[in-house]
């Protein structure tokens, strides 16, 4: 039979080997002396927090015992929960895993824990500790899979919320499994969840369901809207849960992605008229700061839209108004300043204009915007931008290479290409290798040896991935 070693054995070692007593051990520690004898001769388990100063005293890593304390006194023993909890907490500051895995795993028989698995879950979460979050809500979600509960629902936005990331493929499907759970949330939830879920489905370019959902956005707000100013007029109200944005928001915003979608599909007049629904917020009734500083965004977020479907849609008599509105507008983020110079290089490589002038204007952000990018917990700022720069970087390819320039085009070429490849974005991954086999004979031999590096290293770590082609048949 394998022995199983104990912390009790470690740490009466470590006393014979530091000549150490227990009062002395007590003193340096900070743990009771009685606590300690109460350890050794009744061996009677001490707590996280005790267990922490000890491993502290012992001069040794944060959780470095954890993984025996589950051995010795959480496994083979009847779930106690005063040990599991500050356990679990613990573990998940110190991304143990593992640790966690096995603690769910010997309590979950019990669905009664699923609750106070959801609220550890719930906590790590807002503290940004997502990993750990993430293994809690997948069990919770496993157990509570034939229920029709709020908390399911929650589990599967926190999931859906997790998994986005880099990977489009990987976005696609978490937005595919989560969207059937948004009507089980709570009314105003749902508000952030469609935001959310639009968001992806935006920088997917999957069309429809931008559409659809953005629709259904829009009706809902509308409705609580309403509610919301007929219940102020009532005694007794109960505020609302916390939105991330003021209530008006989700229905303006719902028209800007209506219109968002128009644009894809080339219809640019309809595109203005969603874009002139939201120009007009005179209709919002709060006066707060907040809503204030929402309403200003729209309008102008509207004007530099309404200049951007009359430019796509042929009006080139609007560019350099569109330019000098881009040029001085003192509150435009480099983000958005990006996304209309994108739109001035799709006029231009559509009606062949000539737009240096305006490129070596906004020389700087053109540069910074394809800097190191920093992590975001906003959704549209997490989806949408890194798939408007993947874009960018290809349009100015596009605009560069058949201008000529082929050292700047192949330049942003690379750029487009890597990151499109890293969010598995297939469209632009195509365009750009398109164009790349168009322009290829210009490029000159250590240009052609980074692409092919590049085609090499996705070819392998697809391999790497799904494995390789069994070629002995």
């Amino acid at each position: 039979m394998k022995h199983t070693p104990t912390i009790l054995a470690e740490f009466e070692e470590y006393l014979k080997q530091n000549d150490l007593t227990l009062a002395q051990f007590a003193e340096y520690s900070g743990v009771y002396q009685r606590t300690l004898s109460n350890w050794i001769t009744q061996h009677r388990p001490v707590s996280v927090q005790q267990l922490d100063r000890i491993t502290l005293a012992m001069g040794l890593p944060e959780g470095y015992f954890y993984e025996l304390y589950i051995e010795n006194y959480i496994i083979d023993l009847p779930p106690n929960w005063r040990r599991i909890e500050p356990l679990l907490y613990r573990c998940g500051e110190l991304d143990k895993l593992d640790a966690i895995r096995r603690m769910v795993r010997h309590i979950m028989d019990n669905p009664l824990y699923s609750l106070r698995l959801f609220d550890i879950a719930e906590a790590l979460f807002a503290q940004g500790r997502h990993a750990a979050a993430l293994l809690l809500y997948e069990n919770v979600a496993e157990v509570e899979k034939y229920q029709h509960s709020e908390r399911l629902a929650i589990c599967q936005y926190r999931l859906f919320t997790i998994q986005v990331g880099d990977d489009q493929n990987r976005n696609l499907k978490a937005a595919t499994l989560f969207e059937p759970f948004i009507e089980r949330l709570d009314e105003i939830v749902q508000l952030d969840a469609l935001k959310d879920l639009a968001n992806v489905y935006r920088s997917l370019r999957q069309w429809d369901r931008l559409d659809a959902i953005a629709r259904k956005m829009r009706d809902k707000a509308e409705i609580q809207y309403t509610m919301k100013h007929q219940q102020k007029k009532r005694k007794h109200e109960k505020p609302d849960k916390k939105l991330s944005r003021p209530m008006f928001v989700y229905i303006t915003y719902s028209d800007l992605l209506c219109a968002s979608v128009c644009e894809a599909q080339g219809d640019y007049e309809q595109a203005l008229q969603y874009t002139y629904a939201y120009t007009n917020l005179d209709w919002v009734i709060e006066t707060d700061e907040d809503t204030q500083h929402w309403v200003n965004l729209f309008k102008d977020w509207s004007e530099g839209n309404i200049y951007t479907y009359k430019l796509l849609s042929g009006d080139i008599s609007v560019l350099r108004d569109y330019v000098d509105y881009i040029g001085t507008s003192p509150d435009m983020s480099e983000k958005e300043m990006v996304a209309k110079l994108m739109n001035v290089l799709i006029a231009a490589n559509q009606y062949q204009l000539d737009v240096n002038d305006i490129l070596l204007r906004f020389e700087r952000e053109k540069i910074k915007c394809f800097s190191q990018q920093q992590p975001s917990m906003d959704m549209y700022t997490q989806q949408v931008v890194p798939d408007q720069y993947a874009r960018f970087g290809y349009e100015l390819a596009y605009y560069y290479l058949y201008r000529g320039m082929h050292s700047d085009g192949f330049k942003y070429l690379i750029y487009a290409i890597e990151s499109s490849n890293t969010l598995n974005n297939v469209t632009c991954f195509k365009n750009c290798l398109g164009l790349f086999a168009h322009f290829r004979a210009y490029a000159i031999p250590e240009t052609q040896v980074e692409f092919y590096n590049f085609f090499e290293k996705v070819w392998l770590n697809n391999v790497e991935k799904n494995g390789s082609i069994d070629r002995r048949n």
